[in-house]
């Protein structure tokens, strides 16, 4: 992760203002995304709900700069607790 995806971070931190975001470039051509969100405006939401949540705010850069995502999406409250011990 670093700075050369801070566009895909601050697109997101825009749409979804409490989301912890971490960005990985899976193929190294910098356009095929891991990106994993955390975020309490996921609760109560179903994995595609919260999916298609980050794909409407990436839509634009998914037709231009972005090929491909891998998304992972928690509340703060499941990414903690798969995350303890």
């Amino acid at each position: 992760m670093g700075s050369d995806f801070e566009f895909v971070e601050t697109i997101i931190k825009n749409g979804l203002p409490d989301a912890e975001v971490m960005v990985d470039d899976m193929t190294g051509t910098r356009d095929h995304l891991a990106i994993t969100v955390i975020s309490d405006a996921f609760k109560g939401k179903m994995l595609f709900e919260q999916h298609q949540m980050l794909m409407t705010l990436l839509k634009e850069e998914l037709k231009n700069r972005i090929h491909a995502v891998k998304l992972q999406t928690y509340t703060k409250e499941k990414f903690a607790e798969i995350n303890k011990g």
